[in-house]
């Protein structure tokens, strides 16, 4: 079933799908726990709930927030879904396994600071907001990394997918540096999406893409809490 999507909320695309090849790879016993974090239209959300487990999705859009109880409703899945930026709805819970699909598309006009609500006042509005990411993606990467740990329980896992643009290498150092065990366990080649072949030149420019580059890889990095 194709989800329910309301204007300015993040469709499934090959990220979303890369993600949920990782997800399915993941061992979960029914009733762990689940946070799916930028949850967008439910997706991911709603594959994890299908494997009896208990998810709670979050999202700092309220379009999204819509769209992913009323994808659940259609589906008949049990999901509970938070508004908030990021961790803030679920602060004091830790979960067996954190799926993340975030913002991680560098921005011309993104100069790295906090985002906020996450598409507030501080950071990027609408649409864009599911993608750009400051000047270099890493605005909310950076974020996700400081915190994951405390979210996850012992043994529990982080799985966060990103653009090789916005500096994979840089996300496992830093979920290292926080005590989590990282690497990255998938990678496709895409074409450019529509965001990528407007702001290419720019990319071109800034070094983050070679000349005769047309496709940008995803990759998803799984980082485990030690038990």
């Amino acid at each position: 079933m194709h989800p329910l999507l309301l204007p300015g909320v993040y469709a499934p695309q090959d990220d979303t799908r890369l993600l949920a090849r990782a997800l399915y790879d993941e061992p979960v016993p029914p009733g762990a726990d689940v946070l799916d974090v930028g949850t967008g239209s439910g997706a991911l959300a709603l594959a994890a709930a299908r494997r009896g487990t208990r998810v709670t999705a979050v999202d700092a859009s309220w379009r999204a927030v819509c769209a992913a109880r009323a994808n659940a409703l259609l589906a008949g899945v049990s999901l509970r879904v938070r508004h908030g930026h990021l961790f803030a709805p679920v602060r004091g819970e830790t979960f067996d396994l954190v799926l993340a699909n975030p913002p991680y598309v560098p921005a011309p006009d993104g100069a790295p600071r906090r985002p906020g609500a996450h598409g507030g006042p501080h950071g990027p509005r609408g649409a864009a907001r599911a993608w750009d990411a400051g000047h270099d993606g890493r605005l909310v990467l950076d974020e996700i990394c400081r915190e994951a740990h405390g979210m996850l329980r012992p043994g529990g896992v982080l799985l966060v997918v990103q653009s090789a643009l916005s500096a994979p290498d840089q996300t496992l150092q830093r979920l290292r540096a926080a005590g989590l065990k990282a690497a990255v366990t998938r990678r496709r080649r895409v074409p450019f999406g529509p965001v990528l072949r407007a702001r290419e030149h720019w990319l071109r420019e800034q070094g983050l893409l070679g000349a005769a580059e047309d496709s940008e890889e995803l990759v998803v990095i799984r980082a485990e809490r030690p038990v």
